[in-house]
């Protein structure tokens, strides 16, 4: 019996790249991100390096205030963001969720662990140990992907995470103390 070709088969096929949807200037391809977030990322990476310029300069106070401080007021910003954008039904969301609200309190539980433990290494003279916790961070988190959620690494991934690996043994071993500062930054930044 023959097969009639004259219509086209429905498949689940992605769309040929002509065909793809245009943005609002015209443009066709995969979307970009506006230049506002870009300005958003690198101011935040510029203020996340001055920070251990800034922690020496409130001296008087230890570590474990300054990060009472800043858990203190995070709260009343929180509160003044979401009253200005109108969203105050966004926290009684997250009030109403149970167990999600507490995989919250949970997650600014090894927040603020995470940054108390960065707080007293720039306080305490240990900054090149903190960058090597940032370092470290990335490959932690692939860790966490391969092992918690199965993901899969090509070859040239895995020769990328052994590099990274090698650096951080090669900078710890220069340091001559254990790297417990950057081991406990990367875990609990992974988190």
């Amino acid at each position: 019996m023959p097969v009639d070709t004259s219509a086209p088969a429905i498949t689940n096929a992605p769309a040929p790249a002509s065909a793809t949807a245009r943005d609002r200037n015209g443009r066709s391809g995969p979307p970009r991100a506006p230049a506002t977030g870009l300005a958003f990322g690198v101011t935040t990476y510029v203020l996340w390096g001055l920070f251990p310029l800034y922690w020496p300069l409130l001296e008087p106070a230890s570590s474990l205030e300054i990060l009472a401080h800043r858990m203190t007021w995070s709260l009343p910003v929180l509160l003044l963001v979401l009253v200005l954008r109108r969203d105050r039904g966004r926290l009684r969301r997250i009030v109403a969720m149970g167990r999600r609200a507490w995989l919250l309190i949970l997650s600014g539980l090894v927040i603020a662990v995470n940054w108390g433990i960065y707080i007293w290494a720039t306080t305490h003279g240990h900054v090149l140990e903190a960058s090597l916790g940032y370092f470290i961070n990335p490959i932690m988190t692939v860790l966490l992907g391969v092992t918690v959620l199965h993901e899969r690494l090509r070859p040239h991934q895995w020769a990328a995470l052994g590099l990274g690996f090698a650096a951080i043994v090669v900078i710890a071993a220069g340091a001559g103390t254990p790297p417990w500062v950057p081991l406990l930054l990367g875990a609990t930044s992974a988190l």
